[in-house]
């Protein structure tokens, strides 16, 4: 099993970029859901020390493009590692971010172990 960085961008010019706080109550729950989803399969690890620099990204059309670079009008998010046999498998974990639908977009990078 390897090791994935999974980086959450915003879209800072987005419409939803600044949402109400109607919006937000109802994507904090499910986000965090997700997220205790991910650790009740074991596979959330922790913050990254260091990361590949290839990637694919995930948007909200659920086209999956390969690259890790995020476009200047985005920020980050969130950023956490999560353990995943191959690409495939992270990439479908990522996919089920909530947030997505609020127009972010979630990369995948294989994480590189520290070198010792």
């Amino acid at each position: 099993m390897s090791e994935f960085l999974l980086a959450i961008h915003r879209d800072i010019t987005h419409a939803d970029a600044n949402p109400s706080p109607e919006q937000m109550k109802s994507a904090i729950k499910p986000y965090q859901d997700w997220i205790a989803g991910i650790a009740a399969q074991d596979k959330l690890i922790g913050t990254p020390k260091r990361w590949d620099v290839d990637g694919r990204v995930i948007k909200s059309d659920g086209t999956v493009t390969n690259g890790p670079y995020a476009e200047v009008k985005e920020s980050i998010g969130g950023l956490f590692l999560i353990k995943a046999n191959d690409y495939d498998e992270a990439v479908e974990i990522a996919k089920g971010c909530p947030i997505i639908q609020y127009g972010a977009v979630v990369e995948v990078r294989l994480a590189i172990p520290p070198v010792q």
